[in-house]
């Protein structure tokens, strides 16, 4: 197992001033608008949908600590969404405010794994950024991971086992098909705890369905040990 830090140096995630959504977050939101279209297609009482939209108004609103009003105008149509088309036209709108991931560099990855030998790394220009909450990648039976917390790469490595079984994932907390990752870390001068934990094989799903990074710091804090 590795684990290294690096700090990603900058003040600014994007460059771009109206960006203000991480992808856990976005995912949080499409979550509620994919509930208020299931909810109107299911209710009709008037009541009930109101209560719903102010529930899912308020939770949105809380993933934001200092909302600008400008920022709180473009989270509101939200309220307004009753189908799939609505759903797809307000998350369409909240795109071109995303912070993508960091950007990193094969180069730069190597860095944050300076044990590992051949590093391939991943197809760095196919990565969709603005999807992602963590990056990972396969090489062989390994896994390496990279995300960032409070301004910093955090690197981790493990085997990730070939087999396949449905259970919840360590990360994201969703069902889904897992595989055990698993990985030493250090608890002495020469002795070595060994920790394996269920996630997602499939790292894009699992970024696409991960609405909080409590779960994702936890994985993290327990290999940093």
């Amino acid at each position: 197992m590795t684990i290294t830090k690096e700090s990603t140096g900058r003040t600014n995630v994007t460059g771009q001033p109206d960006a203000f959504i991480r992808n856990h977050q976005y995912n949080f939101i499409k979550e509620q608008a994919l509930n208020l279209v299931t909810a109107h297609a299911m209710a009709n009482d008037a009541e009930v949908l109101s209560v719903l939209r102010h529930l899912s108004h308020e939770k949105v609103f809380a993933l934001f600590p200092a909302l600008t009003e400008e920022q709180k105008q473009i989270l509101r149509p939200l309220t307004s969404v009753k189908d799939t088309d609505d759903a797809e036209g307000f998350l369409a709108g909240l795109r071109p405010h995303l912070i993508p991931f960091r950007a990193v560099t094969n180069d730069s990855l190597k860095r944050l794994f300076p044990k590992v030998k051949r590093l391939k790394g991943p197809n760095v220009p196919s990565i969709d950024f603005y999807s992602l909450s963590y990056l990972a990648w396969q090489e062989n039976t390994n896994r390496f991971l990279v995300a960032e917390r409070n301004g910093r790469l955090q690197a981790v490595s493990g085997q990730f086992g070939a087999s396949r079984k449905q259970g919840i994932c360590m990360i994201c907390h969703k069902h889904g098909t897992v595989g055990l990752f698993t990985a030493k870390t250090k608890a002495g001068a020469d002795n070595y705890i060994k920790h394996g934990q269920y996630i997602c094989a499939d790292e894009s799903l699992c970024n696409s369905r991960l609405t909080s990074l409590e779960r994702l710091e936890q994985f993290l804090d327990r290999l940093e040990r």
